[in-house]
């Protein structure tokens, strides 16, 4: 299973993150079936969303740059040859979230306005660490040792059931 299933799952956030960022300038029926997933996974405030040629994208920068972040670290878990131990996992997911904690907090402790910009940019490293354990976490799977396997006798083929 796992040769396939790292470059499936980057190739998968990678056309997601292209998607959202060619949404305005794709045909209506696309664009509004990517604006109604949007809008069921994001606010879609529009203070808070990049505008590309005018028009929102589907989804906030915060959600944007979660999903670039997403993106890349799918990628980098296809070069990457080895999965993190689950303490390590643990450590680099919260030491990723800081950014995005102290912005929120920011946000909404201290009131002060956090640019687009600075809220896709927080987020990019958690979804990055969070994309590549889980991806190579995924990949790393093996169910061979989960179903044992029916003696076949030499020479014979197997038993149909």
């Amino acid at each position: 299973m796992g040769s396939w299933i790292a470059p499936a799952i980057a190739l998968s956030a990678i056309a997601w993150l292209g998607l959202l960022v060619a949404a305005p300038a794709l045909s209506v029926p696309v664009a509004g079936v990517l604006y109604a997933i949007g809008s069921l996974i994001c606010h879609q405030i529009p203070e808070r969303s990049f505008h590309l040629h005018g028009f929102q994208l589907p989804v906030c920068a915060r959600c944007l740059g979660l999903y670039a972040g997403g993106a890349a670290g799918s990628l980098a878990a296809v070069f990457v040859g080895r999965a993190f131990t689950s303490r390590q996992s643990s450590m680099v997911t919260a030491i990723a979230a800081v950014p995005t904690v102290i912005t929120v907090a920011m946000e909404w402790g201290a009131g002060w306005p956090v640019s687009n910009v600075v809220r896709a940019a927080a987020i990019f490293p958690l979804g990055l660490a969070v994309a590549f354990v889980v991806v190579r976490g995924v990949a790393t799977l093996h169910y061979d040792e989960c179903a044992p396997r029916r003696p076949i006798g030499h020479g014979q083929p197997p038993a149909s059931t």
